[in-house]
């Protein structure tokens, strides 16, 4: 499941940036990125210092990116959670991106209404023995209060505007943003709760067998605050948590035919 959330992700987040979708399947997607992203994600400083000061038009690169891990084939690259690229990917959306408002491009010549979404992108950090990372995008309607998860992928079938189409309106929220953000955070923590946690109790078993194993080490030596300062690092290691952390998202008013 969290492969098939990061493909949507990744689709979504180039084509939010104008990139062209050159070839997908299940598991691997190639782009053709524009000058901006080829900036700010290939580290080619010099070849573009280069190519303005000549006069060139430059030639943005095609990237290919594997999500998953049984159609690696050593050419292309590889992206997971905790993969230099996608920490890459993330902190550009920090950066640049992290909250927007955007209206669906309606061509019409009569009245109509635009109702508002919170959308929120969301990583989903389990943290333990071992470490593992999930995407979810929410949408949330701040008027009748339903609720959809891969939004994203909804929202990259439309067309969105900086600016409002002629002849719409927008209808004003009636659930406040903090309102949205808790129901939002509500549907996470049930879902979280809904997960198998066998990882959470094998980062406790671990997490007592190595502080079983450091106070054999320190028996009979006295010297209780290396010790305990020890402890204390391996119980900030092992002990198991999850952790929510907003990526992006904004306000999006759309058609109500959701």
């Amino acid at each position: 499941m969290a492969i098939n959330h990061l493909h949507d992700f990744l689709q979504s987040y180039f084509t939010a940036h104008h990139c062209t979708i050159v070839h997908q399947e299940e598991g691997a997607l190639t782009v053709q990125l524009t000058e901006d992203m080829d900036r700010a994600l290939m580290n080619r400083p010099f070849y573009w210092h280069y190519i303005k000061k000549m006069g060139y038009a430059g030639d943005p690169k095609q990237l290919t990116l594997i999500t998953d891990p049984d159609k690696r084939d050593g050419k292309n690259e590889w992206i997971h959670y905790g993969s230099p690229r996608l920490h890459q990917i993330v902190n550009h959306l920090h950066e640049h991106e992290k909250y927007t408002k955007l209206y669906e491009r309606i061509d019409t010549n009569q009245k109509t209404a635009l109702y508002p979404w919170l959308v929120t992108n969301i990583k989903i950090s389990y943290q333990g023995k071992q470490k593992k990372d999930e995407m979810v995008s929410i949408g949330l309607h701040l008027v009748n209060g339903a609720m959809k998860v891969k939004m994203m992928a909804i929202l990259q079938e439309k067309s969105l505007h900086n600016a409002i189409s002629d002849y719409c309106f927008t209808i004003s929220p009636m659930i406040k943003l903090h309102s949205g953000f808790k129901r939002i955070e509500n549907v996470l923590e049930s879902y979280v709760q809904d997960q198998d946690h066998d990882w959470a109790e094998a980062s406790r078993k671990k997490m007592a067998e190595e502080i079983d194993l450091l106070r054999h080490f320190y028996k009979g030596e006295g010297n209780e605050q290396d010790m305990k300062k020890e402890i204390d690092d391996i119980q900030k290691r092992y002990s198991p948590r999850i952790t929510f952390e907003v990526i992006n998202g904004g306000i999006f008013y759309l058609q109500d035919h959701q």
